[in-house]
């Protein structure tokens, strides 16, 4: 995989002029055509790159993605909280502890392209459930999908983990024109008092695989392992459908809907990762 020179800051802390400024120039080693993919080259990392998607009239979208040629697929990862993946560390990966964000090089060590979703220029809260399932939002997801899709022609699945699995699911109920191949939920959100949470969601209008992962052990309130095992039955028109109910890891500390708990597969994430990779390349019952 290309390795890149190091950016440092945030996707975030990039000033409009000096996206400007990097727009339309050239990349190295066959990286994204601006004008091709609507969006603008903010920074190159060690790891991958940070683009920034133009999603909706005057909004943006930071994406941090780190592409491979031999990539079988493309995860785009939604993390859980009010979303994003935090300030880019001093190793060129995001820094943010969510589960998703903190496993990016787990990910990248498989055959996948690794799309992870920042928070939009206009500062929707995405810790709302309900502008996660909202207008807004969805048309932001559709973007970055187009923009993911004219990159690569590895199919795209999309990932959530707690807040996040709101994100993922609506994004694949609205995916009408079937863009998207499959749907991995991870801690889903369950909690009927939550705006958008997985099951209260329009799930038999999702058409394609879909696993749903959770830990045993997860104490978060809202998002609890008994009503988690009932999501794959509300799919009934994925054409592949399972439940991975996990359990192991240690090291467990605060909050209990917190990334560093059972809820985020804390001690056990190379097991979670390699899991949800291998079923993405075959997905099975």
């Amino acid at each position: 995989m290309p390795v890149a020179p190091r950016a440092r800051g945030g996707a975030g802390q990039q000033s409009s002029t000096s996206a400007r400024r990097g727009a339309g120039r050239p990349t190295a080693r066959g990286t994204i055509a601006v004008l091709a993919f609507a969006c603008c080259l903010l920074a190159r990392a060690a790891g991958g790159e940070v683009l920034r998607v133009d999603t909706r009239p005057g909004v943006s979208v930071p994406v941090y993605a780190v592409w491979r040629p031999d990539a079988a697929a493309t995860v785009v990862l939604f993390s859980g909280g009010a979303g994003g993946y935090g300030k880019i560390g001093d190793d060129g990966w995001p820094a943010s502890g969510n589960f998703l964000i903190r496993t990016g090089k787990l990910w990248a060590a498989h055959p996948l392209n690794v799309v992870m979703v920042g928070r939009p220029s206009d500062g929707i809260d995405l810790g709302d459930g309900a502008v996660r399932v909202g207008a807004a939002h969805l048309a932001d997801n559709a973007a970055i999908i187009d923009a993911v899709r004219a990159r690569s022609a590895a199919p795209v699945w999309l990932l959530g983990t707690s807040m996040g699995t709101i994100s993922a699911a609506a994004t694949a109920i609205a995916d009408d024109a079937r863009k998207v191949a499959g749907v991995v939920l991870t801690s889903s959100v369950t909690g009927y008092r939550i705006r958008g949470a997985v099951p209260t969601q329009d799930l038999a209008r999702i058409r394609v695989p879909t696993l749903v992962v959770h830990h045993a052990r997860d104490a978060c309130h809202v998002c609890t392992p008994h009503e988690a095992r009932d999501i794959a039955a509300k799919l009934t028109a994925a054409p592949i459908r399972r439940t991975a109910m996990l359990e192991g890891g240690d090291g467990e500390r605060g909050d209990p809907c917190g990334p560093f708990h059972f809820h985020g597969y804390i001690g056990m994430e190379q097991q979670a990762v390699d899991l949800i990779a291998a079923w993405i390349r075959k997905p099975a019952e």
